[in-house]
């Protein structure tokens, strides 16, 4: 009744997209949050079996539940719980992005308990003001991070940052402020493999920074990272189709109130279908406002507007005189070239971006997978 369709063929098309655009720089393919809603362990598998070089997550638990499912790419995990004590991550061969030295000194005490050399990620704040250690406090944070690789505990595999992508200007002075911390760390007697400091967006619009490893995100959905900008600009194919079935119909009259708050009475005599999809699954209430763009679904081959107030379990679309009865396929989103309506879309009609309508549908939905590994 409510079906999320993961194309991962999709996925990997992306990923070799992002291939050539990166100039073949290292690609990881980040799939917290659930890949973005797509399916962490399914995205995981297949992004594996397509040789990716490595996997980002956002905490140790998402790393842990990958280990388990017995996928052995390499992994970063780089937003920690304050009592995380690192151990299982150690264990786990999960990789730890470090933002400070009260980090680093449980990193340091997970080593020596496992005796395992812990491999990490060095992040330094260069704009974006969340986590990564501030310029000020860079020098300490190499310097323990040497101290601890004298002692084996440690091993620094590289050194990253993210931007803000709030304009070229603010991007470029945090690629410069990025270059001087690397510099800084290399002049203290740092050596490391990798930097790594652009995700999807800041890969698509600077493609030639010459580091060893970008972040792919959103795009490795075929989703696009710039507003008002397609996917498919890019070369890129949505992976996710979001779509139930018509569970009822009904003929009214002209007149007659529909749904919660009656947003929309019928001009007419026509007929009204019922979608078993609501707020519950993720769709946006707010989609249903009439103060702007109107999201839309795709039953058979026509598009018709979200008119009435989304629901918990359910909307309502009017279908006028068309020919539309239960069991009947409704597309909410997916490839525009399919003439589905976009992710993209729903998401202006709901005040938001693509990244929250993904990664927050689900619900009831059940997914399924094109192109899966056994």
């Amino acid at each position: 009744m409510r079906e999320l369709i993961i194309d991962l063929d999709a996925i990997v098309s992306n990923l070799n997209r992002f291939k050539e655009i990166s100039g073949g720089a290292k690609i990881m393919g980040v799939v917290k949050a659930n890949a973005y809603g797509h399916g962490m362990v399914e995205v995981a598998r297949k992004l594996q079996f397509a040789n990716i070089d490595y996997l980002g997550v956002a905490d140790v638990d998402e790393a842990l539940e990958l280990r388990a499912a017995g996928v052995t790419t390499p992994v970063l995990s780089w937003l920690h719980d304050p009592k995380q004590d690192f151990l299982a991550a150690l264990e786990g061969d999960v990789e730890i992005g470090v933002s400070n030295l009260e980090q680093l000194d449980r990193v340091a005490k997970a080593a020596d308990h496992t005796k395992k050399i812990a491999r990490i990620h060095l992040k330094v704040d260069t704009g974006l003001s969340r986590n990564g250690a501030t310029l000020a406090e860079w020098g300490l944070l190499v310097q323990g991070a040497l101290d601890l690789t004298s002692q084996k505990l440690v091993h620094v595999v590289g050194v990253f940052s993210h931007l803000s992508s709030t304009s070229e200007a603010d991007d470029k002075a945090q690629i410069a402020s990025f270059g001087d911390a690397v510099q800084r760390a290399k002049d203290a007697g740092l050596s490391f493999e990798l930097r790594h400091l652009t995700a999807s967006d800041g890969t698509i619009s600077y493609p030639g920074l010459g580091l060893e490893m970008v972040r792919v995100g959103l795009g490795l959905y075929g989703l696009s990272p710039f507003v008002g900008r397609k996917g498919s600009e890019f070369g890129l194919k949505p992976a996710m189709i979001a779509r139930s079935v018509v569970a009822q119909t009904k003929r009214v009259a002209a007149g007659v109130g529909v749904s919660y708050g009656y947003l929309y009475k019928t001009k007419a005599e026509t007929t009204l279908a019922l979608i078993p999809v609501g707020y519950a699954e993720g769709l946006p209430r707010g989609a249903s406002d009439q103060d702007g763009p109107i999201a839309g679904v795709v039953i058979g081959t026509k598009r018709y507007p979200i008119l009435s107030r989304i629901a918990m379990d359910q909307f309502v679309v009017d279908v006028g005189d068309d020919e539309v009865a239960v069991g009947d396929e409704v597309v909410l989103f997916g490839d525009e070239a399919n003439n589905a309506p976009s992710v993209d879309e729903l998401a202006i009609a709901a005040s938001t971006i693509n990244y929250e309508i993904v990664t927050r549908i689900g619900g009831r939905f059940k997914r399924s997978y094109l192109g899966s590994v056994k």
